[in-house]
């Protein structure tokens, strides 16, 4: 009994007042509460009604202990079982919310003299909401609260039921953040919790935000977004400041990084001795050759000096890299960054961004402590409760409707990439910095780490051994429209070409873009998911109408019409068979 009250508890308005030892007189509380004489038609009815969902409450408690403790030793056809029983369940509990809809609407209204309207009261009228076949777009600025200490519960971060305020909580915010965890954590989902943000800017703002104090040392991999880049440098390094000292790591192996975080720490000494803190930040693949890192391998070497890493994870998406699905805890970074702009929502029209981490170290109730770390050090109440960068309901929508054909969309970008990289690399006056060509530098790493092997669909390509003049090339580049869009972002269906040195990248210096390999005739492509031969045959005829005039025979140097036929067959059915190859045998479906 004394577990069935516990339980119950949590369904009454003196939750934390109560003085009941019974669910009788939790009830007779919840009656007087009110002001409902117990002893009236209405109380004794009431009285049944409460009484049977505080029952409801422990024995749903009871229901969620057993699964809980079996489901990881059910079949998978018992685990279908269970499911459609508990989501019948929820059409029950539905239905009896559903049934005080018209009671409910006639005591409001009874409340009106006539001329003063109450207006419309919409509780219960978004209850069949519930089983919307999409998750619902809730636009709102506030939400009803039951009452006083639900709500005194709500502010101390202990009752999720009950949402404040949209700039905090917001229920189509909730459903996309529970899906890329999903995605990205797979089995480990549990373990993890992520806040969505209204741009990749204000998500990656965010975590700095939360992870650094004054005079930390940071060590970031040099091909970062060029945002990422200006954030870093003219507000967090400067003096004035956050005084962040920015240690900028050009290698991609664990080896490389080693050698290069033991020099940083020699460099800091008297920082670090002075109480500041050294973390790592990653981008991988990076932005703009698309070279990946040596992730697991970096974390194990960062988190044996307890330093935090953060990874942008934005341009391999949960299907070419998931990293926080390693094994070894001390291999996965502590935190991943994804702009939802890009291929994750994919329609290039919405703005958003989101940062996965434990649950430990993203939330948890006011008072409470977790590993070291405090509830008012967590990413919630340190930053996201106060700053207001939140993700509203309308591109939450947008961004799960996009993860919906992230996959699909991705396989046919991997193409995409290998067929317009060999095609490119095939010319003898053309430099393609991509590592979906086996022979590249970072084609090993990314053979290693990413699924199948796959190719980030972002690289880079210059004509440096053309030795173009900057108007013909300034000519060729801008006649690549319509086919290669210009426009400054990636991930969209469209592909997409700049040049960084101008755009994305314009914030470094001249010596930073060097070091960063980027020239001023570097072009940027992120692939999309067009018809590549369109794409190859544009760019063959631009070449041959601006480039042929300049260089002689510039253009009968590109493959052979065949052979690029070829090359488009051979790398389409690869790349279909690496995946549908992949898919789980039925057998092993059925015994999952």
């Amino acid at each position: 009994m004394k577990d069935t009250l516990q339980s119950a508890k949590c369904l009454s308005p003196r939750r934390n007042t109560t003085q009941a030892t019974s669910l009788d007189e939790l009830v007779s509380e919840q009656l007087a509460h009110f002001g409902i004489k117990a002893d009236s038609e209405y109380g004794h009815a009431l009285s049944s009604t409460a009484r049977s969902l505080y029952q409801a409450q422990a024995d749903v408690m009871t229901l969620w202990d057993i699964t809980t403790n079996t489901l990881s030793s059910l079949n998978k056809e018992d685990r279908v079982a269970y499911f459609n029983a508990k989501k019948f369940l929820s059409f029950q509990i539905a239905k009896i919310l559903d049934t005080l809809q018209n009671p409910f609407r006639k005591t409001y209204q009874s409340l009106s003299s006539g001329d003063d309207s109450q207006g419309h009261y919409p509780l219960f009228d978004n209850v069949t909401a519930l089983f919307s076949a999409t998750p619902v777009v809730v636009r709102t600025a506030t939400y009803v609260y039951a009452c006083t200490e639900w709500v005194d519960d709500a502010f101390q971060g202990k009752e999720f039921t009950h949402q404040i305020y949209s700039r905090l909580l917001n229920p189509t915010n909730i459903s996309l953040a529970n899906a890329i965890v999903d995605r990205e954590a797979g089995k480990f989902a549990s373990e993890y919790m992520a806040w969505n943000f209204n741009s990749g800017m204000a998500a990656i703002d965010a975590l700095l935000s939360n992870v650094l104090t004054h005079g930390d040392v940071l060590i970031v991999s040099r091909n970062v977004y060029g945002g990422t880049y200006q954030l870093l440098h003219d507000y967090f390094a400067r003096s004035n400041r956050m005084d962040i000292q920015v240690a900028w790591f050009d290698g991609y192996s664990k080896e490389a990084f080693v050698d290069f975080m033991n020099e940083t720490r020699e460099k800091n000494a008297e920082r670090l001795e002075n109480g500041a803190n050294m973390h790592v930040y990653l981008e991988s693949p990076c932005n703009p050759h698309g070279y990946v890192l040596d992730v697991p391998a970096i974390c194990e070497e960062a988190h044996k000096l307890d330093a935090l890493v953060m990874l942008d994870s934005t341009l391999a998406t949960p299907v070419l890299h998931q990293p926080l699905q390693h094994e070894n805890r001390a291999a996965r970074p502590d935190y991943i960054v994804h702009s939802y702009t890009k291929d994750i929502c994919g329609s290039g029209a919405t703005t958003a961004g989101v940062v996965i981490g434990e649950n430990h170290r993203m939330f948890q109730s006011k008072g409470d402590e977790v590993n070291g770390v405090k509830w008012s050090e967590t990413l919630f109440w340190d930053v996201y409760y106060i700053k207001g960068a939140f993700l509203d309901s309308e591109k939450a929508f947008d961004v799960l409707n996009g993860m919906k054909t992230l996959e699909q969309r991705i396989i046919s970008k991997v193409i995409n990439t290998q067929v317009f990289t060999e095609f490119l690399a095939a010319h003898p006056k053309i430099r393609v910095n991509s590592h979906a060509l086996d022979n590249h530098p970072n084609a090993a790493l990314k053979r290693k780490q990413h699924k199948h092997g796959w190719p980030c669909p972002l690289f880079t390509v210059d004509m440096a051994p053309a030795n173009l003049e900057r108007e013909i090339f300034t000519r060729f580049f801008d006649a690549l429209e319509p086919a290669f869009s210009h426009q400054v972002s990636i991930g969209q269906t469209n592909t997409i070409i700049l040049c960084p040195a101008l755009t994305s990248h314009s914030e470094l210096s001249k010596e930073e873009q060097r070091r960063a390999g980027i020239e001023l005739t570097t072009m940027r492509i992120a692939m999309g998911t067009d018809n590549v031969k369109q794409l190859i045959a544009h760019f063959m005829l631009a070449a041959r109408h601006f480039i042929d005039p300049a260089v002689e025979g510039f253009s009968k140097e590109f493959m052979s019409n065949a052979d690029i036929d070829a090359l488009y067959r051979k790398i389409s059915m690869q790349v279909c068979e690496q995946h549908y190859t992949a898919v789980p045998g039925i057998a092993e479906i059925l015994q999952e």
